[in-house]
């Protein structure tokens, strides 16, 4: 045989046999699923988590999810990641009003926290709700010039050539492709990790807590219709949610400025509704609202109480408009307030799962 054709043949099988093993290798390893530790009180009265099919949740896609959270390498300049405004000490949100992306600017509205997600179920996520499923809302902050202010192919360049993360992403999705669409899937399945469900009140439905008298006569105001009347926005014990996840017009302003789920749909009817948050960790996710105006827990319940502003697009929950609100008394404000802060859960913030 001709010596040059023979080397040609050969160096063609070892270069074929080199492809294969690289194809094997991406293929080879199979992720492992992650096992969602979900709460008591979620499994006895909640449907199952709302999951992608085409996201599953693996322990190498959370963990990857974990890592690129915390990364600064997702913005601009290299100098903040998404836990810069969503903080795991306060319950995954900001403790400003608004937050300030890497050139300094704030925006107009308050970061939200990050909990429970996985049981949104009409799967609508920001104050407004523009955002359609966890893995489309990782991707506007990114590029979003008052936040991360960087772009989807510079941030690819950075993880590829880190020295970790092409291999993770392999691991964590069978491909060593980095592009936009793995890094927010894997941030989205660390955030559907983020679970919490072990609050004082917790524990007392379960039986193994017991609450003061105060903190009762709060649960009471809470419920009552003619009183505090919250359940209907804000979940009870029947959800331990502690919220709709719906979109509602609370009262907040006469006229508008940020027109809320309205800039969405388009609908004036919308004017002025925004997403209600859970009432879980409000020790930590102060201040409170869409825009973060009021910096206590006092102040939310005197706005309820006395201080609902009428427009055209105002909740029919909001019944006692007229009035200014559900006029409160002092005492009724207090154990109000002592309920509300039976909804904290110390074991989320600590958990070292959520930490960096």
């Amino acid at each position: 045989m001709n010596a040059k054709f023979l080397l040609v043949c050969i160096t063609g099988f070892f270069f074929l046999s080199c492809s294969n093993s690289d194809s094997d290798t991406e293929e080879a390893y199979t992720p492992v699923p992650y096992s969602l530790q979900i709460p008591l009180l979620f499994q006895d009265k909640l449907i199952a988590p709302l999951l992608s099919t085409n996201n599953p949740l693996t322990e190498e896609g959370v963990a990857l999810g974990k890592k690129l959270f915390f990364d600064t390498k997702l913005s601009g300049n290299n100098t903040q990641a998404c836990a810069s405004c969503h903080k795991p000490q306060n319950s995954f949100t900001d403790n400003r009003r608004f937050s300030e992306g890497i050139d300094g600017v704030s925006g107009s509205r308050n970061s939200m926290p990050l909990f429970n997600l996985a049981w949104n179920f009409s799967d609508r996520f920001a104050w407004d709700g523009k955002e359609l499923g966890l893995e489309k809302q990782a991707l506007e902050p990114i590029k979003n010039p008052i936040e991360l202010h960087s772009n989807w192919a510079d941030i690819a360049n950075k993880l590829k050539q880190d020295p970790e993360y092409p291999t993770l992403f392999l691991r964590a999705f069978g491909t060593s492709i980095i592009d936009s669409s793995y890094v927010t899937k894997a941030i989205a399945q660390f955030e559907r990790t983020l679970i919490s469900g072990n609050s004082k009140f917790d524990q007392y439905l379960l039986g193994n807590a017991t609450l003061s008298l105060g903190e009762l006569n709060g649960f009471t105001i809470f419920m009552s219709e003619t009183k505090g009347d919250c359940f209907h926005c804000h979940g009870s014990d029947n959800n331990p949610l502690w919220t709709d996840n719906d979109f509602h017009n609370n009262g907040l302003d006469a006229t508008f400025t940020d027109l809320g789920l309205g800039t969405v749909t388009g609908d004036p009817n919308d004017n002025g509704k925004f997403r209600s948050p859970s009432l879980r960790n409000l020790t930590f996710t102060a201040p409170y609202m869409h825009d973060g105006r009021f910096t206590t827990l006092e102040e939310v319940i005197n706005h309820y109480s006395e201080g609902l502003q009428f427009s055209s697009t105002i909740d029919p929950l909001m019944k006692k408009v007229g009035q200014g609100g559900i006029q409160l008394t002092s005492q009724e404000k207090l154990d109000l307030k002592a309920f509300l802060l039976t909804l904290t859960d110390l074991e989320f913030i600590n958990n070292p799962d959520f930490r960096n």
